[in-house]
């Protein structure tokens, strides 16, 4: 059966295959204690519907260019993620976005002449395929309950998705989206580190905004959702001391945000 091109897939992804109760009738889902793809993934796509939990963990930022998507900033650099060991164990408290919670499956198109999305999965994922161990994803032929559980949160996940894209696309609209920088003063350098790569809320803007455009994001939702990211930012030093204690930064490489020094 073909699979998708790798070249088109999104972050963690290797291979993707439709679940097909012909191919993978014995297939199951085992259990796994670690997401060893998260170790060197230091910003994980974010959902509105997640800012508020999210938001007492990490800084939730936006992607830079224009096809801009919050992020949950795991690690302010490139290749480190505080919240996981070497193995991809939890450290400790930790907010996990729904991106990772559903791998290894999504929903994606078969074809791209339709808008029938399909319930499919990463083969090279170790937390599904055929063997004695796990939960059945077919019973007599049809979806097993862990099965359609697993569509449901995947169709949760784009309905989400949709909604974060909308959120986004008012925010640009009203021309509230800027060019994020974050200065950290330690005593390890007489000199800031100034991380930049991102965007954040104008504050400034945010402020200015007229009456009927303040009444539109009070009563549509935005407002909290532009408050929780705000208010997340000031744990970027948080996360910094993390990578410090950790012995993982400060490091002079390109990343998204970026360290110099000012």
């Amino acid at each position: 059966m073909a699979s998708a091109p790798v070249n088109t897939l999104p972050i963690f992804y290797n291979d993707l295959l439709p679940l097909s109760s012909v191919d993978h009738i014995d297939y199951k889902v085992k259990p796994v204690e670690a997401a060893p793809f998260l170790v060197s993934q230091h910003a994980v796509p974010l959902t509105i519907d997640e800012f508020v939990p999210a938001q007492r963990f990490a800084p939730i930022i936006f992607s830079a260019g224009a096809d801009s998507v919050p992020l949950l900033l795991m690690g302010l650099n490139e290749g480190v993620n505080i919240f996981v060991d070497d193995e991809g164990k939890l450290r400790g408290p930790a907010y996990v976005p729904a991106y990772v919670r559903r791998y290894p499956w999504m929903l994606a198109k078969l074809r791209q002449e339709s808008d029938e999305l399909s319930l499919c999965f990463d083969p090279t994922s170790p937390a599904v395929g055929a063997g004695e161990e796990g939960q059945p994803l077919f019973v007599d032929g049809k979806p097993s309950e862990l099965t359609q559980g697993v569509l449901k949160f995947c169709e949760d996940f784009e309905q989400a998705a949709a909604r974060t894209g909308q959120f986004v696309k008012d925010l640009q609209e009203m021309d509230l989206l800027m060019d994020g920088e974050v200065s950290i003063q330690t005593p390890i350098a007489e000199q800031p580190f100034v991380y930049r790569g991102f965007k954040m809320i104008n504050e400034e803007k945010l402020r200015d905004l007229r009456g009927d455009q303040l009444r539109k994001i009070n009563q549509n939702g935005m407002l909290p959702l532009i408050y929780a990211h705000l208010f997340s930012l000031q744990l970027m030093r948080e996360i910094f001391e993390g990578q410090v204690g950790q012995g993982k930064g400060p490091i002079a490489v390109p990343a998204a945000p970026e360290p110099a020094e000012a």
